[in-house]
């Protein structure tokens, strides 16, 4: 039971709406309003299409989003009443044939009101609209030359309990708006991008013994990569792709173990008689973080790879059960309070691997599991509060977090 605490917790979860929970907005961010053209789509799917677009410009921190619903002919003249802002983005979906859809995006200088970006999309899927949206807001980022924002492009994946010991592997976009189910069958766990590219997964399916199997999202190829007695989980992946970080227990107890995907081998890294799990990279790949109950808690602590001294990462909070590393920085979740009859508050926290730098980026609530983002300037979680629960984006720089409302899904585990 200890192990499963440390490992995961079930949540139930479901996407809406963003919604901004930390609001810190520079005076300088250019304003932005937004009008809706579209010739596809009844009033229920304009206001999806509007919430996303209105959603992807506030999560890139980089605006200051009027989140007035506004409807447009396509090649209106601009209303002069909106000339107080700097920026007007225009946006019109149309049908196209079988399912594809089209997006076209056109936007102007206000208050002169003149045309200054304008670029069309096409999906052949009408269920991938959201990256359609995603990739425009990209694109016209880009193009005022605003720090990047592509990891909104990427896809999130997660494993959803359907039913006792069953549970289908699923990836997303960032808003889990969209959603395909890409392995069912059994109990399908811990899924970990293999690849940069997002290309294929890792994930373990629980049978007789724990297996943990490689799936291609692109081609269906599968193939099975290594078993083990106890637990077999892939924590992480190398940024060549050909080592993984594994937690086994092949004498009962769990300890963190390095694979060669080339030559098929493993290195056992930690010898505790305890709990070892969730290893992540950090410093260059040539240490690792990990969670482990040294301490008679979960506690964060690093090693060299190759060395069997062990160093702890984390000096406050009594139950520090998740964390999550990008080059020199780890993020993790610690509990604040020691409620017996009532929920305790879990809070996110940075800190540095190489300096005393530490950072609370969450106030309130159960803040669990987080996620950098590929280039490590974001962090994915989850948030339980007032009973309700979410899935959370905060934007490191800005200082800036959202969260999307989730209801009705059990979610046993996340990657991004």
């Amino acid at each position: 039971m200890r192990i499963i605490l440390l490992m995961t917790i079930g949540l139930f979860l479901y996407a809406s709406d963003a919604t901004l929970e930390i609001v810190k907005s520079a005076d300088s961010r250019p304003s932005i309003a937004i009008q809706d053209a579209s010739t596809f789509g009844n009033d229920l799917v304009k206001q999806k299409f509007f919430r996303l677009v209105m959603g992807d410009l506030k999560v890139s921190a980089h605006f200051k989003v009027d989140d007035t619903y506004r409807k447009s002919d396509y090649e209106a003249l601009v209303d002069p009443m909106l000339k107080s802002y700097d920026y007007l983005l225009r946006y019109r979906f149309k049908e196209g044939d079988g399912q594809a859809l089209y997006l076209d995006v056109k936007a102007f200088e206000l208050p002169s009101g003149s045309t200054i970006y304008e670029r069309s999309y096409r999906v052949a899927n009408r269920a991938r609209y959201p990256f359609l949206i995603h990739q425009a807001v990209i694109d016209y980022n880009d193009f005022l030359q605003m720090p990047t924002i592509g990891w909104m492009k990427r896809y999130v994946v997660f494993a959803e309990y359907t039913k006792p010991k069953h549970a289908d592997i699923v990836i997303a976009d960032y808003t889990l708006t969209y959603r395909k189910k890409v392995i069912s069958g059994g109990l399908n766990i811990f899924p970990k991008w293999a690849d940069r590219k997002q290309k294929g997964i890792y994930y373990t399916k629980l049978g007789r013994r724990p297996t943990l199997y490689y799936y291609n999202i692109y081609t269906g190829q599968q193939r099975k990569v290594a078993t083990s007695d106890g637990m077999l989980v892939c924590s992480d992946v190398s940024r060549d792709g050909k080592r993984l970080l594994l937690t086994m227990a092949p004498e009962g107890q769990p300890d963190i173990f390095e694979y060669n995907t080339v030559t098929g081998t493993k290195q056992r890294l930690t010898f505790y008689s305890g709990i070892d799990v969730s290893a992540q990279y950090i410093d260059g790949e040539k240490r690792i973080v990990f969670i482990s109950d040294r301490l008679g808690y979960p506690n964060i602590f690093s090693s060299k790879i190759g060395s069997r001294a062990v160093e702890q990462m984390v000096f406050h909070g009594k139950n520090n059960n998740a964390c999550n590393a990008y080059g020199k920085y780890i993020v993790y979740s610690s509990r604040e309070t020691d409620n017996a009859f009532s929920a305790n508050t879990f809070n996110l926290y940075l800190i540095s691997t190489q300096t005393d730098y530490i950072r609370r980026l969450t106030a309130s609530g159960v803040n669990q599991f987080p996620k950098f983002s590929y280039d490590g300037e974001s962090v994915m979680y989850i948030k339980h509060y007032a009973a309700q629960s979410a899935l959370g984006i905060i934007r490191l720089d800005y200082n800036e977090g959202f969260l999307f409302p989730l209801k009705g899904r059990r979610i046993q585990s996340i990657d991004w």
